[in-house]
């Protein structure tokens, strides 16, 4: 019999990164929800906002399929990660993760990888405090061609404070990074 007195938290582990040699733009977030880690997709959940404004930013009206979307970000030069490689965590929401826990990617030989990346937007706070905390220590110094970073709203459906349209504005940037 199940009681509320015991919680049931768990080891997750994220996706490998969704990169291509020519990007120039990685998203971050800090670990898929549970509706993503169910279908093994980036952004998953059906009222995330996260792909309805990349079809907004580059005009693709939806619906499109995963690997659709997969194909329009890598088009526009923009892989997508997560900082954590592993976490514990209750549920799918970001204030839920034991910070103890956390165990990053190994963003030192990505950025070896992929030298064409210079550009980090952070979907949602957690995703850059969490890279602040975990992965700049571990970085080395870039004096001549430094990582530009810039947090931007989260799309999770649990960050209501803003609507559709406020982040989306602020999410233009990305295009913009992409578009000069």
């Amino acid at each position: 019999m199940w009681c509320g007195l015991h919680r049931r938290v768990f080891v997750i582990t994220g996706f490998p990164p969704v990169v291509t040699a020519d990007a120039t733009v990685l998203v971050l977030g800090s670990m898929p929800g549970q509706a993503s880690l169910d279908v093994a997709q980036y952004y998953a959940h059906p009222r995330n906002a996260f792909w309805p404004m990349i079809g907004q930013l580059f005009n693709v009206p939806p619906p499109l399929n995963y690997e659709e979307r997969l194909m329009l970000i890598q088009k526009n030069r923009i892989a997508l990660w997560d900082v954590m490689k592993n976490c514990k965590r209750e549920g799918s929401l970001d204030s839920s993760i034991e910070q103890s826990s956390i165990v990053a990617n190994n963003f030192a030989d990505f950025f070896v990888a992929y030298p064409s990346i210079r550009h980090l937007f952070f979907n949602g706070a957690q995703a850059e405090t969490a890279f602040k905390r975990h992965v700049v220590p571990m970085l080395r110094p870039e004096s001549d061609n430094p990582l530009e970073m810039q947090r931007l709203p989260s799309t999770s459906p649990a960050h209501a404070a803003l609507s559709f349209e406020q982040k989306l504005a602020q999410w233009q940037c990305v295009r913009e990074v992409v578009e000069p």
